[in-house]
């Protein structure tokens, strides 16, 4: 398995729903900001609507810090839109919805699942340089928290910021960070 944090995203132009329109997002869409690359495996399913709302519900928190989220399945452009009229979970999403279609920007995360066409449960934070700098894939069955992928990304953002102080376990903004040094080894 490779290690694709530092790894620049690759090039990508996806058709994507947004807001009731249909348009295209491509890498250079997201250089230049913080954002999320939210991957799921199917719409019109269990688990996926369940996290798709929960970061709806989390949506403002995120665009508050300058984050921006994309949602990511195999599913088209046109299956998000159905979705969304006939979901009232799915209607209150305001982040686009990309449609990776032939799973090329999933196969290039190492998240494609050949059998059965979709992704696994894959979350990318990346930088405004375009890196990434954190990510979790989950197996099919097992559902994420929108509080703790803002939480990573609140502590990406701190340590991107403060390259000399890094942030422990259950870290929140204005928490204490740690300053590495001898002097903390066998300390904590």
């Amino acid at each position: 398995m490779t290690n694709l944090i530092g790894r620049e995203l690759p090039d990508f132009k996806l058709q994507a729903y947004h807001q009731g329109e249909l348009k295209e997002v491509s890498r250079e869409d997201l250089e230049g900001q913080w954002s999320i690359l939210f991957f799921y495996p199917a719409d019109f399913s269990f688990v996926c609507p369940t996290e798709l709302g929960d970061l709806a519900d989390h949506y403002s928190d995120f665009k508050k810090i300058g984050v921006e989220v994309y949602s990511v399945s195999t599913d088209s452009q046109y299956v998000h839109k159905a979705w969304a009229d006939a979901s009232d979970t799915i209607k209150k999403i305001q982040y686009p919805m990309l449609a990776d279609r032939a799973g090329a920007l999933s196969k290039e995360l190492g998240i494609y699942v050949e059998s059965g066409g979709l992704a696994l449960r894959g979350t990318f934070i990346v930088n405004p340089q375009g890196k990434i700098v954190a990510y979790e894939v989950n197996d099919l069955g097992i559902g994420r928290n929108a509080e703790e992928v803002l939480r990573k990304v609140q502590a990406a953002q701190f340590v991107d910021k403060h390259g000399d102080q890094v942030c422990p376990a259950k870290w929140k903004p204005g928490e204490e960070t740690l300053s590495p040094s001898l002097n903390l080894v066998g300390k904590l």
